[in-house]
């Protein structure tokens, strides 16, 4: 089966995912890989890659989404916060609704990814900031992802398609 991987990554952290995904498949089936792109929508099986932007995938991916028609789709991102299913899981709805129902969802991924410094400089300046500790604690617990164990699972559920 013929598969395109298009994803967004200004951080580089869906990147990864993306080549991860990219690894693991025949190279000889992958039709497209790169940013969203009509040429993507050839190929049966569309691997679609996000950040995180307020809760939802970001605003170009959502466009990609709203345009596929009757695909097997694959949905992966990265968010900076994180490590509880619970959180990604509510992501991911909200990355689904941008997808037609003629299309089949074959599957999700997400991870924790690590954020710019600028964030952390943002968090340390804002000395009334609601929760300031937990989100400095949380940024510098994002520096490591996606990691090795991200990947390896990133690679499990992308083998899950083909068994």
């Amino acid at each position: 089966m013929e598969y395109s991987i298009v994803y967004t990554s200004p951080t580089g952290n869906t990147k990864q995912l993306a080549d991860e995904i990219r690894q693991t498949l025949p190279a000889a089936q992958c039709c497209y890989f790169g940013s969203p792109d009509p040429q993507a929508m050839q190929a049966e099986l569309v691997f679609v890659g996000f950040w995180t932007d307020k809760g939802s995938c970001d605003p170009k991916t959502a466009e990609f989404l709203q345009q596929l028609k009757g695909k097997k789709v694959f949905l992966f991102g990265t968010a900076g916060f994180g490590m509880e299913q619970s959180y990604f899981d509510r992501i991911l709805g909200n990355v689904k609704q941008n997808l037609s129902p003629d299309n089949q969802l074959m599957g999700t991924y997400m991870c924790q990814g690590k954020m710019p410094m600028a964030v952390r400089k943002r968090y340390e300046s804002m000395q009334d900031l609601p929760n300031r500790e937990m989100l400095i604690e949380n940024f510098d617990r994002a520096l490591s992802h996606p990691n090795q164990e991200d990947l390896t699972k990133m690679r499990q559920a992308v083998e899950k398609l083909y068994q």
